[in-house]
């Protein structure tokens, strides 16, 4: 076994668009870290070519201390079409993006896979799939939504040929000239439907709700009045959306119930403006059908749905993808040591944090979706890189907290539990 015996003040694990942020303003303040994981792994794997961000230019860049290379400024050095508003960004763009914005800022990022992580006496022990093992101060969990992929009980059941997640796929072509059914009503099961269909699949689309919602295309020209009603942010417009987006650090000071409710009703199912002439008239969409059985028959998925009028309806499928979302479970990061898990205090299922993204334990930090519940809608997307970042990277430059972390009110509270374990 290869131990590396010098004390890191940071390791960063993962390097998609959060960890990336935090090792360019870690490494412009002289923190020593290293940070280990495939660049931009989960958008090169999860995301299907031919997808868009739904996020607008503007509110796609990753932070670096300077602004100095926003997706803007990458688009412009190399002649790609970019608007800030109004023209949306492909996937290969996004991801090319990433990767320039490592290699010239973060470039040496480790694609070694970090396997477990312990404690002892105030150092954490990290253990890579290389036999190494790192000791470090500070340890920020930077995974974004690689282990909360949700997919219903209904169909957990399922083997692997028959059943997925959305963020299993990164081609499509594989299911043409076949019957595919898609679970969900929002961007990514309208989207993975579009693609699906447009590589020749034969797809149906299964909504839960009555009707399906599409955000509306942003205005060119808007008078002073409209404006200040619905002022402009990388969330959309709206004054939820702007204090959403620019306010996360006073996100946390609400109740955490009231947190936990905005988080998961803030900014729901919906498709992107540009996405709804790829979907409407173009494939079934059965709306307010709700799956309530799912099981293998004959080597296809037998569904029994039940319609609007209280009838059921037997049909089968060839596949079956659950565009169903994400949801953050610290359970699920199977990498944590158990004694380590067990010591974070949970709101739910997801980390109570300090105001510098601190966990119960000193020196461990989230960052990217697994703090969405402490400051807000914005950490769901790479808009909200930046406050992490330079919140991180500031608590990185100062000595590990003895004792509690500084929490906030509210956060403490007969609410608050410690985790338990069940893997």
């Amino acid at each position: 076994m290869n131990l590396h015996h010098s004390i890191l003040d940071v390791v960063i694990v993962g390097s998609g668009p959060y960890g990336l942020s935090l090792a360019s303003h870690l490494r412009q303040s002289g923190v020593e870290f290293r940070i280990f994981g495939i660049p931009m792994q989960s958008w090169r794997t999860a995301m299907p070519k031919g997808m868009f961000l739904k996020s607008e230019g503007f509110a796609s860049s990753l932070s670096d201390p300077n602004h100095d290379m926003t997706l803007g400024s990458y688009c412009a050095s190399r002649n790609l079409s970019y608007s800030d508003i109004g023209l949306p960004v492909p996937i290969e763009t996004f991801i090319n993006y990433g990767l320039a914005f490592q290699k010239r800022l973060v470039p040496d990022v480790e694609p070694s896979k970090v396997i477990a992580i312990s404690q002892g006496q105030r150092l954490f022990n990290v253990r890579l799939d290389t036999g190494e093992e790192v000791l470090a101060r500070k340890v920020v969990i930077a995974v974004g939504t690689t282990y909360f992929a949700h997919t219903p009980r209904l169909f957990a059941s399922l083997p692997s040929e028959l059943a997925s997640h959305s963020r299993d796929h990164c081609d499509f072509r594989k299911f043409s000239g076949k019957q595919v059914a898609v679970i969900g009503g929002g961007q990514s099961a309208l989207e993975t439907a579009a693609l699906l269909y447009e590589q020749g699949a034969h797809v149906r689309l299964l909504v839960r709700e009555p009707m399906l919602a599409w955000n509306q295309f942003p205005r060119k020209t808007s008078t002073a009045a409209w404006t200040l009603m619905h002022p402009s942010s990388p969330l959309g417009p709206g004054w939820k959306n702007w204090f959403y987006s620019n306010v996360p650090g006073g996100f946390q000071f609400l109740p955490p119930k009231l947190r936990a409710s905005i988080v998961r009703s803030a900014l729901g199912p919906a498709g992107a403006c540009w996405l709804k002439d790829r979907v409407d008239g173009r494939l079934p969409i059965s709306l307010a059908h709700t799956v309530q059985r799912a099981e293998e028959k004959a080597g296809k998925v037998l569904l029994s749905i039940a319609r609007p009028d209280g009838s059921m309806e037997q049909t089968s499928t060839d596949h079956l993808i659950a565009a169903t979302g994400y949801k953050v479970d610290v359970r699920s990061l199977s990498f944590l040591d158990n004694t380590l898990l067990g010591r974070i205090n949970v709101y739910g299922t997801a980390p109570v944090l300090s105001s510098r993204f601190e966990s119960s334990i000193p020196g461990l930090f989230f960052t990217g979706l697994v703090a969405a519940q402490q400051f807000g809608p914005s950490l769901r997307f790479v808009a909200g890189a930046d406050y992490a970042a330079r919140r991180i990277s500031h608590a990185c430059r100062r000595p590990v907290s003895r004792g509690q972390p500084d929490w906030q009110t509210g956060d403490l509270n007969s609410q608050t539990r410690r985790m338990q374990i069940q893997r």
